[in-house]
């Protein structure tokens, strides 16, 4: 791509990668091009990832199959976007992939808080926060709103805790909501969702 192809920007991770053309036509010559450098080095692209994608906004607006695609954890397709003067308009622009938010959603299943009553909230702070940090961190560069849903998960799993620790909250999900949504008021540095404003309700 440097050699052969320094006028089109292209990134790669690890077995993931992306190019950019200007024309369909561009796109097409040089997907065929790959595919023989590709087998010349013994290896070959990947046959239902590998596509091409029209980056559909407000300056490209034909009619096209393919106007989305996943890359290293975020799913890229157009967006509805506010400029600085408050006027929307139609951006290609990444955020959080669905495949990525499941994923997440899974280790958090997986770290069973409901099953740790013996812990204290500082603890599942001390234990949790540090993913929960990266994860915004990272995916929450851009479309931050993208990432509510699975913070909201995370509230999900500490109410359930807060039911399985104290015994006045077993039988009330709302209560439990309650007393929790009052500890991240006052206390919101406890979970780096909190201080986003990814709150449990509190009367």
């Amino acid at each position: 791509m440097e050699l052969k192809y320094p006028d089109n920007p292209w990134a790669r991770y690890a077995d993931d990668g992306i190019t950019h053309c200007k024309t369909r036509e561009e796109a097409e010559s040089l997907l065929e091009r790959l595919k023989v450098r590709f087998e010349e080095c013994k290896l070959q692209l990947h046959p239902d990832k590998t596509k091409i994608v029209y980056c559909k906004d407000d300056d490209r607006e034909e009619i096209q199959d393919e106007i989305k695609s996943d890359f290293l954890g975020y799913t890229f397709r157009p967006r509805l976007s506010k400029n600085k003067h408050g006027k929307y308009f139609v951006n290609f622009s990444p955020a959080v992939s669905n495949k990525a938010m499941k994923a997440m959603r899974k280790v958090i299943h997986e770290w069973r808080m409901h099953l740790k009553p013996d812990k204290k909230l500082d603890d599942l702070s001390n234990m949790f926060n540090p993913v929960i940090r990266g994860w915004i961190n990272y995916y929450g560069r851009f479309y931050k709103s993208g990432l509510y849903p699975v913070m909201r998960h995370v509230n999900t799993a500490l109410i359930r805790w807060a039911r399985r620790k104290y015994k006045k909250l077993e039988k009330h999900q709302t209560r439990a909501e309650n007393w929790l949504g009052k500890i991240a008021r006052r206390s919101p540095k406890l979970f780096k969702h909190w201080q986003m404003g990814i709150l449990p309700t509190a009367e």
